[in-house]
């Protein structure tokens, strides 16, 4: 809207937090997208594949190995395509921010030490309550 007066128009501001991020929609090459049944296929394989990856890693939380970290790479695979992938690693990534940062917070951490050190002298006790009990030895030794 021009107001007459000489004034330089407002120039937009670099972009921070959620603005920066990058638009919603699929990350597939141009030629791809410009193609129905190849765009519909590519979407297939995408689904397939982070499907394979979130099943291995769903497989891998009760298994030794890094479940959640697996299941977060098959999200990630299918936000380069699906939409609704994108807004859940969006929030994903808000909350995980959000809990680092009241993670930091002095009162927080004074709270967590004060809890961990309640915590390890209760172990203690219950260590020194088994070893006086029965000295140390290995509970499948037991002899009563």
């Amino acid at each position: 809207m021009n107001t007459g007066s000489n004034e330089p128009a407002e120039v937009a501001e670099p972009a921070t937090g959620a603005e920066a991020e990058q638009p919603l929609g699929s990350r597939a090459p141009q030629y791809v997208q410009a193609r129905r049944m190849l765009h519909l296929s590519w979407q297939v394989g995408v689904f397939v594949v982070g499907l394979a990856v979130v099943v291995a890693g769903i497989i891998m939380l009760p298994l030794p190995g890094p479940g959640w970290l697996v299941i977060f790479g098959g999200m990630a695979i299918w936000a380069t395509e699906f939409v609704w992938a994108q807004l859940v690693l969006r929030w994903t990534k808000r909350k995980v921010t959000e809990a680092a940062q009241r993670a930091l917070d002095p009162a927080v951490r004074r709270r967590n030490i004060i809890l961990t050190t309640v915590g390890l002298v209760i172990v203690a006790v219950l260590v020194a309550i088994y070893v006086w009990k029965f000295g140390i030895t290995m509970p499948w030794k037991i002899k009563e």
